[in-house]
């Protein structure tokens, strides 16, 4: 039940980056859940994880290895579903450093050149000898057109895979990016709340990589929320070959802010597309929150709106319930709120004014907006000038059964 067809892209491959994919049969039998993205020597890597203080074997292996010195950096991210390897204590680093290093002496490299990634069920002990035992096929698939079998090969409860792909004019020459997430549930930003990788043929240095990676990470998977849970796995990586006749990405360059756009709009696509296929989604939900006094206070009143219980189940039923936004704009940690300043939309159709309905509101007008796939929640709180937004869905009872039986 997910919002949208959800079509792949036609992805444009990006020359230096190589993915390999196979069925090392991790959980199950009989689908793509081992993959290898590869590459190219002199590329740079970029990467933003959970905050979770419980995060996975894997995150912190790969936030280790991400920090290694310049002559041994990373060249290979191996990415399995089926296990998240997380609450697995000692046993769990040892297993997934054990996949690095048959992926390092496979390729004749360094363990610390192999990030690992995993995502599935918590606290199983990682089927390691599964992973190591597929690396040899996995390193023969490896090519450059592979993004579609990768972004199914990354799945766990989502029910399809998700990808984006561009081009971008920079300095006479086309720059691509490409890229492919996952998550359905356990979504909730402290990071990235789900598993993320994209890559292009520009050459960036490593910190102007990791600096554009790290604000748009924010604009884009830290502002998409399904359930308020933050995983033990997010991970959201950034590579970049250097293959492009460009020059180097330069801040300072005429054509700088078109590339960093055209990398906003694929991150924004990929974390929007997770959002569309939230467990058990009928709705996809903007909620924008205009006239605020600051960032912050924008940010908390729209997560007080689409973590509340009432709307998203109001939003399953469409029923425009609109008594459930304003009592959850009630309880958002806004001091001294003018509520006669307050005004609330549903897409266009203004329904409160003056702290009560609006008298140009009507029901039909609100459940015309309800019974739409994708809707929009705005709020101008008449407090200043700043102006946010962020994602969400409905809250169905598939949310419920997906989770309740996520181990059966």
């Amino acid at each position: 039940m997910a919002v949208g067809d959800g079509r792949l892209p036609q992805f444009r491959s990006i020359p230096g980056v190589k993915i390999g994919v196979v069925e090392a049969g991790i959980k199950h039998q009989n689908r793509k859940d081992l993959v290898l993205f590869e590459l190219k020597a002199g590329g740079t890597l970029a990467g933003v994880f959970t905050k979770n203080a419980f995060c996975a074997a894997p995150v912190q292996i790969a936030k280790q290895h991400l920090s290694t010195s310049d002559s041994n950096k990373p060249r290979y991210l191996l990415i399995n579903t089926g296990n998240a390897n997380a609450g697995t204590g000692p046993r769990g680093f040892d297993d997934a450093l054990a996949c690095c290093q048959k992926v390092a002496a496979q390729q004749g490299l360094e363990s610390s050149q192999v990030l690992p990634f995993s995502t599935g069920v918590i606290g199983e002990t990682l089927l390691s000898e599964r992973i190591t035992a597929s690396v040899p096929q996995l390193v023969k698939t490896l090519e450059g057109h592979a993004w579609p079998d990768a972004a199914a090969g990354i799945m766990t409860t989502d029910t399809r895979p998700k990808g984006a792909s561009r081009s971008v004019n920079y300095d006479g020459h086309e720059i691509v990016i490409s890229g492919i997430s996952k998550g359905a549930g356990m979504i909730m930003p402290n990071m990235a709340t789900m598993l993320c990788f994209v890559a292009t043929n520009a050459k960036v240095a490593q910190p102007l990589l990791q600096s554009l990676l790290s604000e748009l990470a924010d604009k884009s998977f830290n502002r998409i929320t399904v359930d308020g849970d933050t995983s033990t796995n997010d991970a959201c990586m950034l590579m970049a070959s250097g293959e492009c006749e460009a020059p180097e990405i330069d801040s300072d360059h005429p054509d700088f802010l078109k590339f960093k756009a055209s990398l906003q709009a694929v991150m924004i696509e990929l974390a929007q597309a997770i959002v569309k296929d939230g467990e058990g989604a009928t709705k996809f939900v903007t909620v924008a929150v205009e006239e605020a006094s600051s960032v912050e206070e924008a940010l908390e009143t729209a997560y007080t709106i689409a973590h509340s219980p009432l709307i998203k189940t109001a939003l399953f039923a469409s029923d425009p319930n609109w008594g459930r936004i304003l009592a959850a704009l009630g309880r958002a940690p806004l001091a001294d709120l003018d509520l006669s300043a307050v005004r609330i939309y549903l897409n266009d159709v203004l329904i409160v004014e003056q702290g009560a309905r609006a008298e140009s509101y009507t029901e039909a007008q609100g459940q015309s907006v309800m019974d739409q796939d994708e809707i929009t929640i705005t709020l101008r709180l008449a407090r200043g000038v700043v102006s946010e937004q962020l994602w969400t869905c409905d809250l169905s009872h598939d949310y419920v059964t997906i989770n309740a039986e996520y181990r059966t």
